[in-house]
């Protein structure tokens, strides 16, 4: 078989459906869309987020025969409310222990010199004056990148505060009429697309469910770990407890890696506060406890079977959305890849299944019409 035959042969068994080639296109765009005008569109991107968060507790209320209406001002006025939680308890507090932890750094910096130079002293033949000297510099460098960047984004910032502020009184509006406007707009986006879509309507109702699962999955166990690493660390008195919880909340965003990224400052913080004294063994173990209840406990119980992606396949997502849209690209890694797995399995298999039941009805139809016409009595 030559390479055209096989070229061909390809072509025909992936877009030989009008459906597939409209699908292909449809991605492409929408790809494209985000890639070029995504920080353009980055308001409404997030608003989309939120409302298909809180999507499920407006179909909650209605389901227990609540006005639509009602449902999304009660929903919306909880969402609200939450953010100025976050924006007038937990921001300034994370504020004050971020800048504590800033001007405690050249302490931690010291006692971790002196930490290298009583290591060198007990091991003179496994850790030489040279390396220390190599990790110091290193170590100073990087600290002072940290520094330099840090008082970049700073000053940066203070130029989008303006937009910060616009953000923060767009989104929520937007939020609020994709939530009420639901119907409306889902209609509309429909009338868009082409009659015949059994292939797409199929791969949107399985999607639908993954990333409805993973959205308000990965919302509960970034509270739920945040919280329960807050009152971790706080019992042991650890300082900057709320600033550490945060970030171990957050790491969950980034299966496997954040985890271990997460694990250096909590480490840093408690070597550093308490020693290697047996509080220290304390907090890591309880660090890793936390960390193995998430992953063997936490999450299968909110994920279920809905996520079904090898940890190489998810590794690799995020590198890879990570890399083209950052923060997002991290968030929306494994619905991405799940929706690329299902496209793969439902696109050939689809398109031929479709066929194959379109041409069970039609002969079904056809046998039934020939049955009927020899059933009846001859004129």
């Amino acid at each position: 078989m030559t390479l055209r035959a096989v070229f061909k042969s390809w072509i025909d068994h992936y877009f030989s459906d009008e459906e597939a080639v409209i699908l292909l296109v449809l991605l492409v765009l929408g790809f494209a869309v985000v890639i070029l005008f995504g920080r353009m569109l980055a308001p409404f991107l997030t608003a989309l987020v939120i409302a298909f968060l809180l999507q499920g507790a407006v179909g909650w209320l209605e389901r227990r025969h609540v006005p639509h209406l009602m449902a999304v001002s009660l929903v919306f006025l909880g969402f609200i409310g939450l953010l100025l939680a976050l924006a007038f308890i937990l921001m300034p507090l994370i504020w004050n222990q971020l800048v504590g932890l800033v001007q405690e750094t050249p302490r931690m910096f010291a006692s971790g010199q002196q930490l290298l130079d009583d290591l060198q002293e007990r091991y003179p033949h496994l850790v030489t004056p040279d390396q220390i000297q190599n990790w110091i510099a290193v170590a100073g460098r990087e600290m002072t990148q940290f520094g330099q960047r840090a008082l970049t984004l700073s000053l940066a910032s203070l130029g989008n505060v303006l937009s910060l502020i616009i953000y923060l009184v767009l989104v929520p509006i937007l939020v609020f009429f994709l939530l009420k406007d639901r119907e409306t707009l889902v209609g509309f986006s429909l009338s868009l697309l082409p009659q015949k879509r059994a292939l797409m309507t199929r791969i949107w109702h399985e999607m639908d469910a993954q990333i409805a699962n993973y959205v308000r999955g990965k919302f509960i166990e970034i509270i739920i770990v945040g919280t329960v690493s807050f009152l971790t660390f706080a019992f042991f008195g650890l300082p900057y407890s709320a600033l550490l919880a945060v970030l171990v909340g957050f790491s969950v965003l980034v299966p496997y890696i954040g985890a271990a990224v997460a694990t250096l400052p909590v480490a840093a913080v408690a070597g550093f506060h308490f020693g290697m004294t047996s509080e220290f063994a304390y907090v890591v173990v309880a660090y890793g406890i936390i960390q193995a209840l998430d992953g063997n406990v936490l999450v299968p119980i909110l994920f279920s079977e809905a996520v079904n992606l090898h940890p190489v396949s998810i590794i690799v997502a995020v590198l890879f959305f990570g890399g083209i849209w950052g923060f997002w690209g991290i968030f929306f890694a494994i619905p991405l890849a799940t929706l690329l797995k299902a496209l793969v399995y439902a696109w050939p298999r689809g398109i031929q299944r479709h066929k194959r039941e379109e041409a069970e009805a039609l002969a079904e139809k056809q046998g039934g019409s020939g049955g009927g016409a020899r059933a009846a009595p001859p004129g």
